[in-house]
């Protein structure tokens, strides 16, 4: 479903706004790349799309749908969240991601719920340690669990705030791996938080460039060049081809 973002705004008690008018349509399937330099507006933005934060003004809607003023259980339904760091619940790793099927519960989880929570974990690589407490985790098997939640959800759209922070190169790969194949296979369109340029073109096909606020370019691959680099993080960097991918290379 498309997710379309018009003029949203917003600003913390007391200080400048973070966000200024920021528009931008991002089709079913998508797989984006929110990107910028600290205090762009990066994580506000995407609170902001999944109510953490309220916007002062704008408008958000999935699928035509307005996500700014459903129900949180309708909302719980269709956008999943994925911090970039959360206090480890003193839970099991299977309970933990059987919470992400709470908006569909009735009187209890049902047989497909437990079916769902089997299936994500498998596909992320949780199930051996399902009961094992998410507090006794590593914080990049902390992470992991967190995104198997989420995806447990089953959302039309996934939020991620940094998720590959605490995770080490291989589980890096194999999560945006992961968020990569959900979009293309199940129309999953999704938003990521990244500070690392190549991981982005290698996983992402939009980008969204952000500074001071507001975006400086939105679009594919090719908005990431060297003007918009310099531009947006103050860097001068060179564009290469590696195997068939683009690639950055800091100057």
């Amino acid at each position: 479903m498309m997710l379309s973002v018009r003029e949203l705004s917003f600003h913390y008690r007391g200080g400048d706004e973070i966000l200024q008018n920021v528009s931008f349509d991002l089709p079913a399937g998508r797989f984006c790349a929110v990107l910028g330099n600290n205090g762009a507006g990066k994580s506000t933005l995407i609170k902001c799309i999944d109510r953490i934060l309220r916007a002062d003004r704008g408008r958000v809607t999935l699928g035509g749908e307005d996500l700014l003023t459903m129900p949180h259980r309708e909302l719980a339904r269709r956008v999943a969240f994925v911090a970039q760091s959360a206090v480890p619940p003193q839970m099991t790793v299977y309970d933990t991601v059987l919470l992400g099927r709470k908006p569909y519960m009735k009187w209890a989880f049902s047989e497909q719920d437990h079916a769902v929570v089997r299936e994500t974990m498998l596909r992320l690589a949780l199930w051996d340690m399902r009961d094992r407490y998410v507090d006794q985790l590593s914080g990049g098997e902390q992470q992991k669990v967190m995104l198997a939640r989420a995806l447990a959800q089953q959302p039309r759209l996934l939020l991620l705030d940094e998720p590959t922070s605490n995770l080490d190169l291989q589980n890096q790969y194999q999560v945006l791996g992961i968020v990569r194949e959900i979009c293309g296979a199940a129309g999953l369109t999704a938003l990521v938080v990244l500070h690392d340029l190549n991981l982005a073109l290698r996983f992402c096909d939009r980008f969204l460039m952000m500074r001071g606020g507001e975006i400086c370019e939105y679009g594919d691959a090719g908005v990431v060049n060297r003007d918009s680099i310099a531009r947006v993080y103050r860097v001068h960097a060179g564009i290469a081809e590696m195997g068939g991918r683009k690639v950055v290379l800091v100057d």
